[in-house]
């Protein structure tokens, strides 16, 4: 999964960027408001870890932020030393959807995101993904059209699993390269363009055909289930 922290404190941020990437996760890791926010809106993240005190500013302005522009359904966690009920209480209503409250312990930490992550993408897990037609098997690697099967490259079956775990999200081509090729994937931005066309073509990804890839200009793909109607 991929992973936006906002932490000023070096020492903090760095402890947290350890366990969360310990954990399996690709870690993005940001020191003030305004420029964490300024990255959210160029790229996707499955969870933001958000601290209060920042400079710039505040982590709960980033939450207001995040859920009037970029999503009001991806997972966000407040870490921070303000411990009012009344702080909160605020921060839930907002639109946060755990709060945790410093000195964080590593365990607890990981189990909280692992909830909310569950939670929001439930698909994750799966090891066998319906979307008729298609059979998606991630144990085999397989991919079936109709009883069919659909050959894929490897990187295109990683691509075209991670377009279908989040139908009608918004991903980016930063989301999606580190996704399938790696965060040290030294790869061009179109490279993730040419195996998304791909991908369209070998499984006629088309209104017409139930399901369509829509580019969004300087920005990413979303992978959308057209209605019969």
């Amino acid at each position: 999964m991929r992973i936006a922290i906002l932490e000023d404190d070096p020492d903090q941020l760095a402890l947290i960027k350890r366990w969360i990437a310990e954990d399996g996760h690709d870690v993005h890791s940001f020191q003030d408001g305004r420029e964490a926010m300024k990255m959210a809106g160029r790229e996707s993240f499955d969870l933001f870890v958000l601290d209060w005190q920042v400079p710039d500013v505040s982590g709960a302005e980033v939450l207001k932020w995040i859920r009037a522009n970029v999503s009001r359904s991806v997972p966000v966690l407040f870490v921070t030393v303000r411990d009012s009920e009344q702080d909160i209480v605020f921060a839930l209503e907002q639109g946060a959807d755990d709060y945790m409250v410093k000195p964080v312990r590593r365990q607890e930490l990981l189990a909280r995101m692992h909830a909310l992550l569950r939670r929001a993408y439930p698909r994750e897990e799966q090891k066998r993904l319906s979307f008729p037609p298609f059979e998606i098997d991630t144990q085999r690697n397989e991919i079936s059209r109709n009883g069919a099967k659909i050959e894929l490259t490897p990187k295109e079956f990683e691509l075209t699993v991670t377009l279908f775990r989040n139908m009608g999200r918004l991903m980016s081509r930063g989301h999606l390269q580190e996704t399938v090729w790696g965060r040290t994937g030294d790869i061009a931005t179109r490279t993730v363009d040419t195996h998304v066309s791909q991908v369209r073509k070998k499984l006629d990804l088309r209104p017409d055909s139930g399901y369509r890839v829509v580019p969004i200009y300087n920005y990413g793909y979303r992978l959308e289930k057209i209605s019969p109607d």
